[in-house]
């Protein structure tokens, strides 16, 4: 089964994501914040990253893709950004990772995993 890579500020989030992707056979893997999970991209290079998103204003102290995105040994992973705001993200780099969607927040675990494996296929 697929890998997937959970970058996440809150425990609580990443676990109730964690366990709902293991229920379906899926390797998890989680980091709580951007500098350690792109380290752990580089490391463990996942089919998929699940990354918290936070817009430009917000405090740099929880998952974020500035360094994800400007990475070129990350651009290729495929990437679902999970986000509480209601309009597209804004990426810094000339264009974004690629695949790149959003998910927002508060979500569902089961319309997440559909979202993963929909991803996943796309990719496959």
């Amino acid at each position: 089964m697929p890998s997937i890579l959970i970058i996440d500020d809150d425990p609580d989030i990443r676990e109730l994501i964690s366990f709902k992707l293991e229920q379906l056979g899926f390797e998890v893997h989680t980091e709580s914040d951007g500098e350690t999970g792109l380290a752990a991209v580089m490391q463990l290079q996942p089919d998929l990253v699940l990354l918290d998103w936070i817009d430009a204003e917000a405090p740099r102290n929880r998952g974020s893709a500035d360094s994800y995105e400007t990475d070129p040994t990350t651009s290729a992973c495929p990437l679902i950004l999970l986000t509480a705001r209601a309009q597209e993200p804004t990426f810094n780099a000339a264009s974004p990772p690629a695949p790149t969607t959003t998910s927002s927040s508060p979500f569902s675990p089961r319309e997440l995993a559909s979202r993963v494996e929909a991803v996943l296929a796309r990719v496959s």
